[in-house]
């Protein structure tokens, strides 16, 4: 309901009967709130404002605030508490776990499916369809979402916990949150049952000298990393949050097979969306285990991205943080800073770094580097990068997409509008496709006869009528100016990745600045692996000059390297000389300082 912005129509304070109408309201519709609770909640004397504001979709919805904060919302004529309120009353409505990653989902809009509920040893509470439930994250009692069963306890349970639970009305990190001062949950100890307390002595009688599992809390601030466990894993961390006991002999072997295959079939039903989240995870995580070091910070985001967390990508996969539920590399981040496993800063204005990292976060120290990678030899790759970064030009090809006024010559071929060919394929096609047809010229081997569909496809309107015939190479080059330019981009140790357009080349200009000083201005550098603060050092320490970054005027997510000076030269040795770029990616080099003249 509110994973989308909002338009706010009203605002005002409510006064006098209104106030005592909405406390009737709440202890009608919360009946477990106290006189004292209700009392707190709805103040007689503090300000109390009330919002009229329409979402996304048009839905006209009322939502009350406190203490600048949205303390309960309004749909239909039926009264729903926020997240701020239900950390004050975490108890108030029945409460539903799942695992941290989820949040991230239903923040964007997604419905709790019921294989992303952690059912409890103790059983799931019991609710009818349309009771209105709380979301919690595993090993923390405070309810990060809001929203409504879809089926009863004995619905869900009878259908093997696969479908959809509930659907979900609003989340901490959603708009309606923002509209708030933006505080996180806090962390409150999940409650222990009287069967569980039980069970926890009895096994603490049996393990005899073994640190008992119901004095093991989680810590402040924990969280539990799931990726890469299998459902029996995940069990043992329910275990050490408090919410589910296992015997000593569980593993039992028909178990562990059943569990193996519930994970397999978990990992197929995934979305490409959740999967993608998945990935973002993984690489994230080994990236930071295995790839930066401290004497790294503070770090470009993009040259995280870009170099680190890429080279962590397993063969056979693609980061594409369009594919993800994040949709930009930036809200990735901020859900990664909320839990506090590192620290992003604006150091330059709209450039941000990493400027901290939590090496200790339980995240980090449990993930486990998937097979194919040797934590080792990461590391020693790590230390070697830190010596001596080894930069590997990437190989660029220049494709060409079937666009839809080209189609009728390439459907002969069976290719469709989207198909994407290199330059000798199209000449191949085109070959192909005058000799099937008997375009050759009879007189002339070098002329070829324009038939309906060329004239179509390759005249201008104005030229129907006078051209003919034509020569091989200008058919050639006709068919793929009129085809959509693509260019594959294959950086070392990567797949390649096919993109838009021709590459825009390394664009190096010199600017005139204040008593007639000159900088020298260097732009995308990212589209060719290069790290812009990697090479503003470089710069710095070659010709003792002052270099800074800053964003590139008109390009999102870029920046542009300044350096004080004409130093073309040195820019010019360093790209074609160290970093082996051909010359045609490099834009401005003629704008060198002459020699003998000053620079």
């Amino acid at each position: 309901m509110f994973a989308r912005a909002f338009r706010v129509r009203a605002n005002t304070n409510i006064k006098g009967s209104d106030r005592r109408k909405l406390r009737s309201d709440v202890a009608a519709a919360f009946p477990t709130l106290s006189t004292e609770q209700l009392a707190e909640l709805i103040p007689n004397k503090e300000e109390l404002n009330v919002i009229k504001i329409h979402s996304h979709k048009g839905e006209a919805i009322t939502v009350y605030m406190n203490h600048s904060n949205p303390i309960l919302f309004e749909a239909e004529k039926v009264l729903y508490p926020t997240v701020y309120t239900l950390w004050v009353y975490p108890d108030l409505l029945p409460a539903f776990a799942t695992w941290p990653p989820v949040l991230q989902k239903l923040a964007g809009g997604a419905d709790l499916m019921l294989p992303g509920v952690v059912v409890p040893s103790s059983g799931l509470p019991q609710v009818q369809r349309g009771t209105l439930c709380a979301v919690t994250l595993l090993g923390n009692r405070a309810p990060v979402a809001v929203g409504v069963a879809t089926m009863s306890t004995e619905e869900m349970l009878a259908a093997g916990m696969k479908g959809k639970g509930f659907a979900v009305l609003h989340t901490h990190l959603d708009h309606l949150w923002e509209y708030g001062d933006k505080s996180s949950p806090p962390t409150l100890a999940p409650l222990v049952t009287d069967s569980a307390a039980k069970e926890s002595a009895a096994d603490d009688e049996e393990l005899q000298g073994k640190e008992p599992v119901s004095s093991c809390s989680p810590e402040p601030e924990q969280h539990v990393d799931i990726r890469g466990l299998s459902l029996r894993d995940r069990d043992t961390c329910a275990e050490l949050l408090g919410q589910e006991e296992l015997g000593e002999n569980r593993a039992a072997e028909a178990a562990e097979d059943a569990s193996t295959e519930d994970q397999q079939e978990a990992e197929d039903s995934r979305t490409p969306q959740e999967q993608m989240d998945a990935l973002f995870n993984q690489c994230f995580f080994h990236a930071l285990k295995c790839k930066v070091k401290k004497s790294d910070l503070p770090l470009l985001t993009s040259t995280f991205l870009g170099s680190h967390m890429f080279s962590c990508c397993p063969a056979g996969k693609q980061l594409d943080i369009k594919k993800s539920s994040y949709k930009k590399f930036s809200k990735f981040l901020q859900c990664m800073q909320h839990q506090k496993i590192l620290q992003v800063k604006e150091l330059n204005k709209g450039v941000e770094s990493i400027v901290e990292v939590d090496w200790k976060h339980p995240d980090i120290k449990a993930f486990a580097v998937p097979e194919g990678f040797s934590s080792a030899s990461a590391a020693q790759d790590s230390k070697s990068e830190d010596r001596e970064q080894v930069y590997h030009a990437p190989e660029i090809i220049p494709l060409y997409g079937v666009s839809t006024k080209m189609i009728p010559l390439f459907q002969e071929s069976g290719h469709r509008k989207g198909s994407v060919l290199s330059s000798s394929e199209v000449r191949n096609i085109i070959i192909s496709y005058v000799k099937s047809n008997e375009l050759v010229d009879e007189t002339n081997k070098n002329l070829v006869k324009v038939n309906a569909i060329l004239c179509d496809c390759l005249l201008d309107k104005s030229e129907q009528d006078e051209i003919s015939h034509l020569k091989w190479d200008e058919l050639l080059s006709r068919c793929l100016e009129r085809l959509q330019p693509l260019h594959q981009v294959t950086f070392f140790g990567q797949e390649p990745v096919v993109r838009k357009g021709n590459i825009e080349p390394i664009d190096i200009s010199i600017a005139q600045r204040s008593s007639n000083k000159k900088v020298t201005i260097i732009k995308n550098l990212e589209l060719y692996g290069l790290d812009p603060q990697c090479v503003a050092n470089t710069l710095q320490q070659k010709v003792q000059a002052s270099a800074t970054i800053a964003p590139a005027p008109g390009a999102k997510d870029r920046v542009q390297v300044q350096i004080q000076g004409n130093q073309i030269h040195h820019l010019a040795k360093m790209l074609l000389e160290e970093y082996k770029l051909p010359r045609k990616y490099i834009q401005g080099l003629e704008k060198a300082p002459k020699l003998g003249r000053k620079k």
